[in-house]
């Protein structure tokens, strides 16, 4: 994608293509005439060095389990290869690398650079008939590694699989043959971060294939003829290119970790180390939490026919009864029962979930303790989840289902049960839970920044401690910050890019400045205010120390409806940037920046976001991403931006991109939690396209408890 340069353009080297036709016709034929064998599943565990299922260099056909996600590390005499990949569906497969050349053009320097690619199978394996992928690598700027291929995968015999392709651009230039059209040559002298896609299947192909054999059910041995000639290095950097034959061995210590080695180019050897892992696959699968609280059924109507009457409701010390037993129970459960209202027939708790990544999993033990502490003429359960103050949706169960359906699937109550908008049903009669508000509570933990693939390192990070606290002054009301102490790291390092005009004020870019002071640091300090102002409308606006780079004014608005998979939204932020040493001290720069927002629910667990308006440093433009959210918490997303700001102001990359990982804490350690870890993957730190970072923002605060969130995760409504 975006190459880092030591020095100015490259030229590329030449060589005399070599013709592998018999061979590719005997690979071809190979896999005509294959036993109707279906793919094995272990077969396909390799990665290759670049990141995705393969060879070794070469390309196959496979796919990953779907929702995967892995990382590679790939070690060779004079390059480096980091690659983090994700199955995005079962049959795309996307990854983001990070790679070092050394010297890579005529002074001798190095090469850093970013890439993207994608691969998709056209063809599943059946029968007679292979898997066939279509892939593209590297497609975004210059392209160091820029390629494409259509390849197919067969099946041979239960421990043995053969591949074989045509590739183009880097694949295309090592025994290749004329093609469509002239590709444009490498050029690696301007900022990249542009589709490429003017060199896409233009130019020479040239034919690859290779086997895989599984020797044991950890040990699988590998052999291809490499379609990639390494023109450019073998030209600049004096690479020893002795033969297109490489060999290799994968072997795996467990489903999750492996080891791979190999000798390549006839005169040299790599090292590569692969992990993966499925969001779905949790190390502890069935948790380490507490056992919920059966469901008590309701005793007959003879052995208490005053409760069954309800005349129990004309007593008003009945309803502070059961409120404190029911609040004490769901706070021994970690759950916060903020108001409830009680009649002879139906009861109201507004509930928040601070234990459970899913939020069916806290309505059914919310749903339980109900059952347990409600007189028993009450029939309508409704349980209205509540996030920072505001009702978020409203789930209406009949009790007799509760009772019935306990230990049968969790699609049998959900069948019976309604979600409806909370702002829309009765509010006359709720009591608030005494003693609740004000609410102060605080946490120390240890803090982890950590900026990978920069432009000049492959990995900065600190290491420190953070002080957090809020204190709610009432429903909606709340005020928090967090300090920060840096014990060690190496931020201040991060340079953010490089490139760029110099006539864009850095609202980002000198991150380092920010990172470089080892005081004390105030990370943020804000009160904010969240409401419903209408039905299916949310509000927040926040003041003071918004972030370690911002203080000042943001305010929101969000309509979603609870049952629509379409969300609409606006910001306007006023913001002063704040010193380097993070306390109560501004620089001289101001600005206005905020969007409108668009989200839609596509299904499936694919979500999407658009954003247009204003940025930090003053570019219009607009941000598209696309997230894949799992029902346990997990999601990796993908944006993008583009804005006014010229490619040669923004610098190296021409517009914001990157990739976003979120992973719950309850997935690593088997204990009930909402805590969960963020990260950013971005090619560089730059000031185009910078926006705001605020805690709360609406969608993120809401979604997790409406129709479709809740759906996805309901098969924990019984746990």
């Amino acid at each position: 994608m975006t190459p880092h340069r030591h020095t100015a353009s490259q030229q590329t080297g030449q060589r005399a293509p070599r013709r592998g036709s018999l061979c590719l016709g005997v690979a071809a034929l190979a896999l005509v005439t294959a036993p109707a064998l279906r793919a094995e599943p272990m077969i396909g565990e390799s990665r290759g060095t670049f990141g995705l299922p393969g060879l070794i260099d070469m390309p196959t056909a496979e796919s990953r389990p779907d929702g995967e996600i892995g990382a590679t590390t790939y070690f060779a005499d004079g390059a480096q290869r980091h690659s983090f990949a994700f199955q995005i569906t079962p049959r795309l497969s996307g990854v983001y690398r990070y790679s070092s050349i050394d010297d890579l053009d005529p002074a001798g320097g190095t090469l850093l650079d970013r890439s993207f690619d994608f691969q998709f199978q056209l063809t599943e394996e059946n029968g007679m008939r292979p898997a066939v992928a279509v892939g593209i690598r590297d497609f975004i700027g210059n392209g160091a590694y820029s390629s494409e291929y259509l390849v197919a995968t067969k099946t041979l015999s239960p421990g043995l699989r053969a591949t074989a392709g045509l590739g183009w651009g880097r694949l295309g230039s090592e025994g290749g043959f004329s093609g469509f059209g002239d590709r444009p040559a490498y050029d690696f002298s301007g900022p990249g971060g542009e589709l490429n896609s003017g060199k896409w299947f233009r130019g020479d192909i040239a034919p690859f294939f290779g086997l895989a054999w599984q020797a044991t059910d950890k040990l699988t041995l590998k052999a291809e003829y490499s379609s990639d000639a390494y023109e450019q290095e073998v030209a600049l950097a004096g690479f020893d290119h002795a033969s297109p034959v490489n060999l290799g061995f994968d072997y795996r210590f467990s489903r999750y970790a492996g080891v791979s080695g190999y000798y390549i180019h006839g005169s040299g050897a790599g090292l590569q180390f692969s992990v993966s892992l499925d969001p779905r696959r949790p190390p502890f699968p069935s948790g380490i939490e507490k056992t919920p609280l059966p469901v008590r059924p309701r005793p007959a109507p003879g052995a208490d026919p005053e409760g069954w009457s309800g005349a129990w409701a004309a007593d008003p010390e009945v309803l502070p009864g059961v409120q404190r037993a029911v609040a004490d129970a769901l706070r021994k459960d970690g759950q916060v029962l903020e108001s409830m209202s009680l009649s002879a027939s139906r009861a109201e708790v507004r509930v928040r979930n601070e234990s459970y990544g899913a939020q069916a999993q806290a309505m059914g033990h919310t749903a339980r303790i109900l059952t347990r502490a409600l007189p028993p003429s009450v029939e309508t359960l409704v349980i209205t989840n509540v996030a920072r103050g505001m009702p978020t949706s409203s789930v209406t169960f009949r009790r007799s289902d509760i009772e019935a359906f306990e230990n049968t699937s969790s699609v049998d109550i959900a069948q019976r049960m309604t979600i409806s908008d909370a702002a829309a049903g009765p509010t006359e009669g709720l009591r608030p839970t005494e003693g609740l508000f004000p609410r102060f509570r605080w946490s120390l933990t240890q803090y982890v920044d950590a900026t990978l693939f920069d432009t000049d390192n492959s990995l900065q990070a600190d290491i420190g401690l953070k002080l957090s606290g809020s204190y709610e002054i009432q429903p909606g009301l709340i005020a928090s910050g967090s300090i920060r102490q840096k014990l060690a790291g190496n931020l201040d390092d991060a340079t953010g890019g490089t490139g760029g005009s110099g006539a864009v004020y850095p609202v980002r870019s000198d991150i380092a400045a920010y990172s470089s002071h080892d005081d004390l640091a105030i990370q943020s300090l804000t009160l904010a205010w969240y409401g419903r102002p209408a039905p299916e409308v949310y509000s927040r606006v926040t003041v003071g120390l918004l972030e370690r780079m911002y203080g000042g004014v943001s305010g929101e608005v969000l309509w979603k409806p609870v049952d629509s998979r379409l969300a609409l939204g606006a910001e306007v932020n006023w913001v002063r940037q704040r010193d380097f040493d993070q306390r109560f001290d501004f620089r001289d720069y101001d600005t206005v920046t905020g969007h409108a927002s668009a989200y839609y629910d596509f299904g499936g667990g694919f979500n999407g976001q658009l954003d247009v308006g204003r940025y930090l440093a003053e570019d219009w433009g607009a941000t598209v991403a696309l997230n894949r959210d799992f029902a346990n918490g997990w999601r990796v997303g993908a944006f993008a931006t583009v804005t006014d700001m010229s490619r040669e102001d923004f610098g190296d990359g021409s517009f914001d991109k990157g990739i976003r990982l979120t992973i719950p804490i309850a997935w690593t350690t088997g204990k009930p939690t909402v805590s969960k870890l963020d990260t950013t993957l971005r090619p560089a730190t730059r000031d185009g396209g910078a926006r705001l970072n605020v805690d709360g923002r609406l969608y993120d605060t809401i979604q997790q408890s409406h129709t479709g969130a809740i759906y996805d995760s309901w098969g924990r409504f019984w746990r």
